[in-house]
């Protein structure tokens, strides 16, 4: 019998994987684009260029009170680039540095230090303008959006006249994509907001690569509209962390053509859906535990059909690797029950566990690991020991004919079917 060899990353490992050449459908993977070989003058060039808006020296004639969104430490956005071109905008514009703060959205997570915050924008940036974190305990309310989230956002954005937002684009994987109006919700928003957005990751067109018709991505885009965010500034990475392409101007119209870039490099689009997909996380950092590894699952779920068969290549040798998610799946007596209990709260952590097990509740999944077998199967995972092993289990349950679809780096690869 012939077959195709296929290497996959498993920790800092990598195995080659036997598959029947009658059987592989296909094997999808991601392709970088090259980085700008200039990338301050990429920014200027988007900033001449806005898209779907006038210039920003324009939008800001007048301004008073002017801030900058930007992202913290837990994401990669270029803010040291992005920021200087932007505040040369403003002075040009006619306004100081000191009608201009920038305010670092934090979310959900941790409070910055100085030193973070200066090395996000850079020391000359930090010692030109006001620069603060945003604080989820210090926001007010400014309604409610159709989809019922209750607006609260940091009062320092609320009065100004002016919000710019920057970041970078990347998939999410219920939101569709990160940037655009993300910089606001849930940038600067509190916690009531944002776990009221969230519950609708398990909502019909919530998925990574998907704007239009997904539920969450327009209600963050609805509340950006409502608060003012006006311009934004958006960089595309490559896996390099290179700058691939700087968007700037309507957060929604510019917002969609950096996605295009992100498409370019990480969205596959294949002839139907599988009956086999065996997926890598890509190796370490992404499989250090099922919870980092949930991406590259998640992503595999879009390109098997339902009653199919993922084969989850993840070492975690991290197991579970988050307190609130390994709690949820352990807790859980079928795949049924996380799902249900994110729709009665919103557990920021344990979210994750929701969206496996709506996977679950659909296809069947095989994990190879370092999870002891016991802990997997709580997880509604079937353990195997070699990816061999369960693709000859997934060809006898669903016939030796079925077609296999191979991602060696899921974890950044989004399948889809052209409906």
């Amino acid at each position: 019998m012939s077959v195709t060899e296929i290497k996959l990353r498993y920790g800092n490992d990598s195995f080659a994987v036997s598959v029947p050449s009658k059987n592989l459908m296909d094997v999808i993977t991601p392709e970088d684009l090259p980085g700008v070989t200039d990338e301050l003058a990429e920014v200027k060039r988007a900033l001449k260029e806005p898209i779907g808006s006038e210039s920003l020296k324009v939008i800001a004639q007048g301004k008073e009170n002017v801030v900058i969104l930007c992202s913290d430490v837990t994401r990669p956005s270029p803010s040291h680039i992005l920021v200087p071109p932007i505040l040369d905008e403003l002075n040009e514009a006619g306004i100081s540095d000191d009608k201009i703060t920038i305010v670092f959205g934090l979310g959900n997570h941790r409070s910055q230090t100085e030193e973070e915050m200066k090395r996000l924008v850079g020391e000359a940036v930090y010692q030109r303008v006001k620069c603060i974190n945003h604080d989820p305990e210090n926001c007010v309310y400014v309604g409610e959006s159709t989809r019922g989230t209750p607006i609260w956002v940091f009062e320092p954005v609320t009065k100004a006249d002016l919000i710019i937002g920057t970041g970078n684009i990347e998939f999410h994987f219920k939101a569709g994509y990160t940037g655009g109006d993300k910089a606001l919700m849930p940038g600067v928003c509190n916690k009531e907001t944002i776990q009221a957005n969230h519950v609708m990751m398990i909502r019909p067109g919530t998925m990574p690569g998907r704007a239009e018709g997904n539920p969450m991505r327009e209600d963050i885009e609805e509340i950006g509209r409502k608060v003012g965010l006006k311009f934004i500034v958006n960089a595309v990475l490559n896996s390099r962390k290179e700058i691939v392409k700087v968007v700037a101007g309507d957060p929604i119209k510019a917002h969609r053509e950096g996605c295009k870039y992100v498409d370019k490099m990480y969205k596959r689009q294949i002839p139907h859906r599988a009956d086999i997909v065996i997926c890598s996380s890509g190796g370490y950092p992404k499989d250090i535990n099922l919870y980092q590894a949930q991406k590259g699952f998640e992503n595999a779920s879009y390109a098997v059909r339902d009653g199919g068969i993922i084969i989850l290549l993840a070492e975690c040798g991290e197991l579970l690797g988050e307190p609130l998610f390994e709690e949820w799946m352990l807790r859980a007596t079928s795949p049924d029950d996380p799902v249900k209990w994110i729709q009665e709260k919103f557990i920021l952590g344990a979210h994750k566990a929701a969206v496996i097990c709506q996977v679950l509740q659909k296809k069947k999944a095989y994990l190879i690991s370092a999870i002891p077998e016991d802990m997997v199967r709580k997880c509604f995972f079937e353990p195997a020991k070699s990816v061999e092993e369960a693709l000859q289990k997934a060809l006898e349950e669903l016939g030796q004919d079925a077609k296999i679809l191979v991602m060696p780096y899921a974890n950044v690869t989004v399948p889809f079917v052209e409906e």
